[in-house]
């Protein structure tokens, strides 16, 4: 399965500041529990990717 694979899952996607100072993404489906903790730097670093993303995407679009 790659980016460009359709599927039929569903799942529901949490993001927010844990206790300890991580942000976590918090993916939650039909027997999927992934909590991904990461530290504010990579956080910025992964929402950059994700701006950049969306930016190709609306190009393509």
């Amino acid at each position: 399965m790659g980016i460009n694979t359709e599927n039929d899952i569903a799942a529901n996607l949490q993001i927010g500041p844990t206790d300890q100072g991580m942000v976590r993404l918090y993916v939650q489906g039909e027997g999927i529990d992934l909590p991904f903790d990461f530290d504010p730097e990579e956080a910025e670093e992964i929402a950059a990717e994700i701006k950049a993303a969306a930016q190709r995407a609306r190009a393509i679009g």
